[in-house]
């Protein structure tokens, strides 16, 4: 009987032994679960917190700017004056589908010329005579035969001069777009002469005919702010342009859009224009277009030509050629002598706008 109860007061202890090492493993067990789970928890968060610090820091990745739209140096109520216009498709071009700021011009304050007659101009591009008869149809006025360099001279088809007295017709705007002397000249040079003598010579002759008034004011360029405050600046140049590569200008996307502006200011009427389009590439840029308008040489003393009267470059722009549906350059020599334009072929094209300076008496 004692050895009995002794063996199962051993069983008990040892059964609660057990139980309590048991117990003890699973509160240990339940510990370090726990202990493990606040770690991962907590290397989580800083992760969390490391990646949202590193967002945070990151420099952000630029907008995607829109493209600022093109230029349109017209308006409406301009009397413009279109030069060496070719097969008259430029002509067409602003009446056929012209930007909506040019919807409303009316044909009669458009007078396009070519320097060949009539029929030479049929000859030379064959789709000029269909594009005259749509002028026609819409009265614009076509001229044929107009010297780009005497256009002030008596007895010019222009018909600048109306009886006695002096000129009676002026032009808000002159547009020669891709003048050339067309003479063929192959020595680089003499090439580079000919041609700088035709645009001093057109400027001479422009100053005539270009309306007077107060000096033309562009509008501002508007300067928008990027995230990060990144000043961007409008398409135009101002007037210390010269035939340099132009800025690539964007706007922010995020900006609201705002109305492009079409042209110089109208109200009161202000000083005319000359509108002046190249290839801002070589052979074009040895010309230095904007150098000889400001700056004129003067003539030979041999010769009896009036001296260039010095312009003021007002801006310059890119010229896009697509904005103008239907529009294609042609070149002086003609479609049948493959003139189809494509000198200078990968250039950008652009406008120099240029009014005159007032000399000593007029101020």
């Amino acid at each position: 009987m004692g050895k009995s109860s002794k063996k199962s007061s051993l069983k008990t202890t040892l059964l609660a032994q057990q139980s309590r090492l048991k117990g003890n493993q699973k509160a240990q067990q339940a510990a370090e679960q726990a202990a493990q789970h606040q770690k991962h928890k907590k290397n989580a968060g800083g992760a969390r917190d490391k990646a949202t610090l590193a967002s945070s820091t990151a420099p952000k990745k630029p907008t995607q700017a829109k493209p600022r739209a093109p230029t349109v140096p017209l308006t409406p109520a301009d009397r413009i004056l279109l030069i060496g216009e070719g097969n008259f498709s430029f002509a067409c071009a602003l009446f056929r589908s012209p930007p909506a700021s040019l919807k409303s011009l009316p044909p009669p304050n458009v007078t396009a010329t070519a320097y060949d007659s009539e029929e030479e101009c049929y000859s030379k591009y064959p789709d000029a005579y269909a594009n005259v008869t749509f002028l026609r149809e819409k009265c614009v006025e076509v001229v044929f035969g107009v010297d780009a360099t005497r256009m002030e001279e008596r007895g010019q088809p222009l018909g600048v001069w109306k009886g006695k007295g002096k000129a009676t017709r002026k032009w808000d705007k002159i547009v020669w777009n891709f003048p050339h002397a067309g003479k063929g000249i192959t020595d680089q040079d003499r090439n580079v002469l000919s041609n700088q003598r035709l645009i001093l010579d057109f400027l001479r002759s422009s100053s005539s005919v270009l309306e007077k008034g107060p000096i033309p004011v562009a509008m501002a360029p508007r300067v928008r702010k990027k995230k990060g405050d990144e000043e961007v600046e409008a398409e135009e140049d101002d007037e210390d342009d010269d035939m340099a590569e132009p800025p690539l200008d964007e706007l922010d996307e995020d900006a609201p859009p705002e109305p492009i502006m079409s042209a110089l200011t109208t109200a009161p009427k202000t000083r005319g224009t000359v509108l002046i389009t190249l290839r801002n590439q070589i052979p074009y840029t040895t010309w230095n277009v904007p150098r000889l308008a400001k700056h004129p040489p003067p003539p030979p003393p041999s010769t009896s030509i009036k001296p260039t009267p010095p312009y003021v470059l007002l801006r310059s722009f890119a010229f896009h050629r697509d904005m103008w549906e239907g529009y294609e350059h042609r070149m002086t020599k003609g479609e049948r002598k493959g003139g189809l334009g494509k000198t200078g072929a990968g250039g950008e094209d652009r406008t120099w706008e240029f009014y005159l300076k007032d000399r000593p008496e007029d101020e």
